[in-house]
């Protein structure tokens, strides 16, 4: 393996469209939900540590998940960990991180993957983030691995994809990065057939994402600058709490992404899901005629079609007459969701939480 190459895994999220399995104080990423033995987050890690070594990848996530996190990879020293101490989106944790691996290694690249998707085909991710980062070379190049869409979908960001700048690593030039979509533009972008969709996975070198911040970003940098003497040390937790919070917050994607010359994309060539919402789960999981997907539970299922079915441990589920209904099982609570209306469980769990404080969200 290359010891230049290095990861970040970011896992801050509270998944909040997955209520009941997922919470504020055990969020998706740190659950099992697909049945495999492993949380999502320990599958992204298993995955990027086939081809970076396993002291090269960082979890990016908020503190109040430290031992979580350190519970599922007990392999992980403290420096390994980028704890926010407050919610302030994604420029800040990746510039932090970066500043980080940057202070280990000047020469490091760096991938920056999200810790609750679901890749299949790990091989082709391996080779795809490898020809990333042999398409860095030693430039500044900022490089997002963009996924051929399959259907017109509204809940992922798009890239416009340009000219091909590289035969060899197929890296083209990004056009634009264009927000969610309503159903006919997204129509539009499929039918167009030079849009990929944003999957929120990138790769470039540590001092050309420093660069672009420097460059889009000069407060942010300045900011966390005074604090490298700190950073791998004693110190940085310090620093980091008295300092995090006055960073802006903002995405990489508005932050620096939408304001480079130097976004270029390469089209994956690997299976991909989000797994952003129950639907999305069950997409994934479906596994008989009837298009019921069920993770653990116990089916007994009659005149059922098209529902998700997740239970906390092993237990029987009788279903009778439901078609494309969520039905999820905890100690706690209980979820009997029309599918048609997932969206609609973040502002049900913002009711939940006004009725109940956090007793059961």
């Amino acid at each position: 393996m290359d010891t230049n190459n290095y990861a970040v895994i970011m896992a801050g999220g509270i998944g909040s469209r997955f209520w009941p399995m997922s919470t504020t104080e055990f969020p998706k990423q740190f659950i099992d939900m697909l049945g495999t033995g492993k949380s999502l987050l320990q599958q992204t890690f298993s995955r990027i540590a086939k081809f970076i070594p396993e002291e090269n990848i960082l979890i990016l996530t908020n503190d109040r998940y430290r031992d979580l996190v350190l519970e599922q990879l007990p392999m992980l020293t403290e420096a390994q960990l980028v704890l926010e101490p407050a919610m302030r989106n994604t420029s800040p944790c990746i510039l932090l991180a970066a500043l980080k691996i940057k202070k280990w290694n000047p020469d490091a690249k760096m991938l920056v993957a999200p810790s609750d998707h679901w890749i299949e085909d790990e091989a082709a991710f391996t080779k795809d983030v490898m020809t990333s980062f042999k398409a860095i070379g030693a430039t500044n190049r900022l490089i997002t691995l963009g996924i051929t869409p399959t259907f017109p979908n509204t809940g992922y960001g798009y890239i416009e994809v340009g000219n091909e700048v590289s035969a060899e690593t197929s890296l083209c030039k990004v056009t634009q990065f264009r927000e969610k979509p309503n159903y006919d533009t997204a129509k539009k972008f499929i039918a167009q057939g030079n849009f990929l969709w944003n999957a929120g996975i990138f790769a470039w070198s540590v001092s050309g994402i420093v660069a672009a911040f420097e460059d889009h970003l000069p407060a942010m940098l300045t900011l966390f600058n005074q604090g490298i003497p700190a950073l791998n040390s004693e110190g940085e937790t310090a620093f980091v709490s008295e300092n995090y919070g006055k960073a802006e917050n903002i995405s990489i994607d508005f932050g620096i992404l939408e304001k480079s010359k130097d976004v270029f994309v390469i089209k994956a060539n690997f299976d991909w899901n989000d797994l952003g919402t129950w639907g999305a789960l069950h997409d994934k999981m479906t596994n008989d005629v009837e298009e019921n997907a069920v993770v653990r539970a116990v089916p007994h299922l009659r005149e059922a079609t098209g529902n998700m079915i997740l239970t906390e441990k092993e237990k029987l589920v009788v279903v009778d007459g439901l078609k494309d209904y969520i039905i999820v099982d905890k100690k706690e609570s209980l979820l009997i969701f029309p599918k048609k209306k997932e969206q609609e469980i973040k502002q049900l769990l913002s009711e939940l939480k006004d009725k109940f404080g956090e007793k059961y969200t």
